[in-house]
C-alpha cells in the first residue's frame, strides 16, 4: 500500500516485449537493493518497440502483465520516442521519469551488474577524443555500434569490454541521458543472468516471441496472453502486416524527413520500395554493412505511420498511463502534485491536449489504428481505440 511521500520511488524503462519471470526477477531485485519498500514506475514501450517490430500484444495488456509482475505504475513512451535509436530511446524514457518529480533512482537490467564500471564508460564515450574517434570510424564507413567499440576502445582500454553486451550498451545510454538531462536520480543495475531462461518458462522474451510466432500456443504463459490470443488480439509481428506496410509505402515519394534518415539513406529506401514484393526484400535490398537491420526496420514502420524527425526533436510531451495497482493510484496522486507535463488517465483529458502534446496523441491514436490491422478477429480491428480505453486498474492474484 502506498504510504506517502517519504517512500522511495524508483524509475524503470522497458519494452516487456512480453513481460515474463526475467522482468519480475528485476523488478523483485530493485527492490531488494533499494533496501526496504519502494514504489516502481514502468516506462514502457507502446505497441512499436525499440528493434524495429511491432509489440507482440498491445500495449495495455503487456502493461497489465507488468502490474501482476510486481510494477506499481505503467507509464507509455509514446511511438515515436520508442522508434528511435538506443540513445533516443533512452533519453526519451529519462526525460519521462525525470518529469514526474518523484523518482530518486532509475534501475536497469546489465551484462555487467557493476554501476561504477557503467558510469565510467558513460563519461568516457563522450569524451572529445571518444568522439572525435568515433566520427572517424563512422567516416570509413563502419556501422555505429562497431565505430562506438573501437572509440572506446581507445580511451577505455580493456574497460570497453562492456560496450559489447546489449543490455551493458543500454545502460551506457541511460547514464548518458541522465547527465544530459541533468537529472538528479540516482543509477541502479541488477545484474542479468543472461542466456535463454527467464525463470519460470524457460524462455527469454525473443524465444517467446518465436514460441508464438510459430503458432504453439500460451500454456505456460502470463494467463493475460492467452486472454489476448484467444480474443483475436495478437499475437502480432511485423509479417502480419505485409500488405498493410506496401500499401502504405508504396504511396510515399519523399522519406528525407523520416528519424535517423542520412547520407542517401532515403533514396535508397523509395528505389526498392518500388521494385520489391516483400518487407523482407526491401530491407534486404537497402541493407549494407553500415546500417543495422534494426534501424532499416524502424526506418520503414516510421515511414508507415507518418513519424518524422520533428516529432522527436523535444522530449515527449505528456504522460500516459497504461495501468496500476493501489500503491500506483497513490503514486499517481503524488506525480499529479509534481509533474511538469499534463497526466492522461481518460480518453477525455486526451482530447484537451493541445499544441504539440495534441498532435503527438494525434498521431499515436494513428499508429494504434494501424497495429489493430493485424488482429486476427475483424471486430477487434475497429479504429479509435486510443480514445476509448482506460488504464487497466489491477488488484488481486493474476488468475
Amino acid at each position: 500500500m502506498w504510504k506517502g511521500t517519504y517512500m522511495k520511488t524508483i524509475g524503470i524503462i522497458a519494452e516487456y516485449n512480453p513481460f515474463h519471470a526475467g522482468h519480475a526477477h528485476h523488478i523483485r531485485e530493485t527492490r531488494r537493493l533499494a533496501g526496504g519498500e519502494c514504489a516502481v514506475v514502468c516506462v514502457m514501450s507502446g505497441n512499436y518497440v525499440q528493434r524495429g517490430d511491432f509489440a507482440v500484444f498491445e500495449k495495455h495488456a503487456r502493461a497489465k502483465a507488468a502490474v501482476y509482475g510486481g510494477a506499481d505504475l505503467v507509464l507509455e513512451l509514446p511511438s515515436p520516442y520508442a522508434l528511435l535509436s538506443a540513445e533516443g530511446f533512452a533519453l526519451a524514457g529519462v526525460s519521462l521519469l525525470e518529469s514526474l518529480g518523484v523518482c530518486g533512482s532509475i534501475s536497469f537490467g546489465s551484462e555487467s551488474g557493476d554501476s561504477a564500471a557503467l558510469a565510467r564508460a558513460a563519461e568516457a564515450i563522450v569524451s572529445p577524443e571518444a568522439e572525435a574517434t568515433l566520427r572517424e570510424w563512422l567516416d570509413r564507413g563502419y556501422p555505429y555500434a562497431l565505430a562506438q567499440q573501437k572509440a572506446a576502445r581507445a580511451v577505455l582500454g580493456v574497460e570497453a569490454d562492456v560496450f559489447r553486451s546489449p543490455n551493458n550498451l543500454l545502460g551506457i545510454e541511460y547514464l548518458k541521458a541522465i547527465g544530459a538531462t541533468g537529472s538528479t536520480m540516482q543509477p541502479m543495475t541488477v545484474k542479468r543472468a543472461g542466456g535463454e531462461h527467464d525463470g519460470r518458462t524457460g524462455w527469454s522474451a525473443s524465444a517467446i516471441r518465436e514460441h508464438l510466432a510459430a503458432g504453439r500456443g500460451t500454456d505456460g504463459l502470463c494467463p493475460i496472453y492467452k486472454e489476448e490470443t484467444e480474443a483475436g488480439r495478437g499475437p502480432v509481428s511485423v509479417q502480419t502486416y505485409e500488405l498493410a506496410i506496401l500499401s502504405r509505402l508504396r504511396r510515399l515519394d519523399d522519406l528525407s524527413n523520416l528519424p535517423g534518415i542520412s547520407e542517401g539513406l532515403d533514396s535508397r529506401f523509395l528505389k526498392h520500395i518500388a521494385s520489391e514484393a516483400t518487407v523482407a526484400g526491401i530491407l534486404n535490398k537497402v541493407k549494407t554493412k553500415r546500417y543495422a537491420m534494426s534501424r532499416l526496420r524502424r526506418t520503414l514502420i516510421c515511414a508507415c505511420l507518418g513519424i518524422t524527425a520533428d516529432d522527436t526533436s523535444e522530449p515527449p510531451p505528456y504522460i500516459r498511463v497504461l495501468a496500476m495497482n493501489g500503491a500506483g493510484a497513490g503514486l499517481l496522486r503524488e506525480i499529479a502534485k509534481s509533474a511538469r507535463l499534463p497526466v492522461i488517465t481518460k480518453p477525455a483529458s486526451a482530447k484537451k491536449l493541445a499544441g504539440r502534446a495534441g498532435d503527438l496523441f494525434r498521431k499515436e491514436a494513428a499508429a494504434t489504428d494501424f497495429y489493430v490491422l493485424g488482429y486476427s478477429e475483424a471486430q477487434m480491428r475497429a479504429g479509435g481505440r486510443e480514445w476509448r480505453i482506460s488504464p487497466a486498474v489491477c488488484s488481486g492474484p493474476l488468475q
